[in-house]
């Protein structure tokens, strides 16, 4: 399937009909005892455990036609699942580090990656360093012999701090660094990172890949047989892996990826040019608008943008954002995001830095545009700052 689109490898990676009695999905493998027929085949897997079905955690038909699907798609030699994004953030991390080691964390990474470098490997004895998101071919300067992991997440999900991967990694393989990356915002179908020289692409699944807002699931895809061989030793001997059904929600979700993306690429732009233009928005945050500081490298990079972005309004009274927010019919206030529902989250990016300040006194909001009418979304949204500016 080298040959194909990445729409067409959607639809047809990670299945054999033919081998399923001609069922277009494959079956959903509730596993955990493996029987082998004889001693010597029970032998020739423990030799090596880490291929075939040996244990239901090690992997089962419905595992191995996810990994497959998703290793297609993102042009990998192998991937490996996991229970969450935070698990296949936390399973990278933990296959390429041991005590002793520094690695660098870009400031603008997800909250609980930050988390588990600061609250788990550092007092394990990995030297954590957060480096400013747009440092480019500067990070040379930052890397050490010891600098074991570059760990990248591009666009940044809450202020979408765009990176010149291409530059970092050039810098990072001179002092044998793995790179790492969470591409969870621009999924395999709007960014590649392991053809800009990234051993390990990272997605939380429970996003866009399910996109229906009703499973958890992590991914790893990795660049080659050495990369993935360490993956799937650290998952293993965590015990991290999907269950069957998130991963059977994952499967189904990557066949319509490519359509859900469209609309929600289209919405969200919808959206931010309507916001633009708003009295109480000081400032919008999205990649793919030509104001925003990191446009030149997305255009260069990335093939689209998704459905999250931010804005930064004008400070109001706690009460004031309340009553914007409380009665807003369409846009849920939650976490997570890239499921067919739109979302809004107030955030506070500043909490979150430490080698870079956010100073901008404005209140930042994250928004997700899900699959509903983008007019409907902006009446939504108008109706929220009409009872925002009544409150004040």
């Amino acid at each position: 399937m080298k040959d194909t689109s990445k729409e067409t490898t959607l639809i047809h990676a990670g299945r054999n009909p033919h081998a399923n009695h001609g069922i277009v999905n494959p079956p959903v493998y509730h596993c955990s005892t493996v029987l082998f027929p004889t001693l010597d085949a029970l032998e020739e897997s423990d030799r090596n455990p880490l291929e075939g079905i040996h244990y239901g955690r090690m992997g089962t038909p419905t595992s191995f036609a996810f990994e497959e699907a998703v290793a297609a798609l993102e042009g990998g030699y192998r991937a490996v699942n996991t229970a969450s994004g935070l698990a296949a953030i936390a399973t990278g991390l933990m296959a390429f580090t041991k005590a002793g080691d520094h690695i660098l964390v870009t400031d603008s990474a997800y909250g609980p990656t930050r988390r588990f470098c600061k609250e788990t490997l550092a007092p394990y004895g990995v030297e954590v360093e957060f480096f400013d998101p747009a440092v480019g071919a500067g990070i040379e300067a930052l890397l050490r012999p010891n600098t074991s992991v570059v760990f990248l997440e591009s666009p940044g999900s809450l202020t979408f701090e765009v990176q010149d991967v291409p530059a970092i990694t050039a810098a990072a393989k001179r002092v044998g660094a793995t790179v790492m990356i969470d591409n969870t915002w621009a999924t395999p179908l709007f960014f590649r990172p392991l053809e800009h020289g990234v051993d390990v692409s990272i997605h939380s699944a429970t996003k866009y890949i399910v996109g229906h807002a009703d499973a958890m699931l992590g991914v790893l895809v990795c660049r080659d047989e050495a990369s993935w061989t360490a993956v799937k030793k650290a998952a293993t001997r965590s015990g991290t892996t999907g269950g069957p059904d998130d991963l059977f929600l994952g499967l189904r979700g990557l066949r319509t990826l490519a359509v859900r993306l469209k609309q929600h690429q289209e919405s969200a732009l919808a959206l931010a040019g309507w916001l633009a233009a708003r009295p109480e928005v000081r400032r919008v945050l999205h990649p793919a608008r030509p104001d925003f500081p990191g446009h030149a490298l997305w255009k260069r990079d990335f093939g689209g943008s998704s459905g999250l972005f931010s804005i930064v309004i004008d400070p109001v009274p706690r009460a004031a954002l309340a009553a914007m927010l409380d009665h807003l019919e369409l846009f849920g206030m939650g976490y997570s995001w890239g499921g067919f529902e739109s979302l809004i989250l107030p955030t506070r990016p500043a909490a979150m830095r430490s080698a870079t300040r956010w100073t901008d006194p404005g209140i930042v909001l994250r928004l997700h545009a899900g699959l509903e009418s983008p007019d409907d979304l902006i009446r939504d949204l108008e109706h929220g700052f009409r009872r925002m500016r009544a409150a004040l």
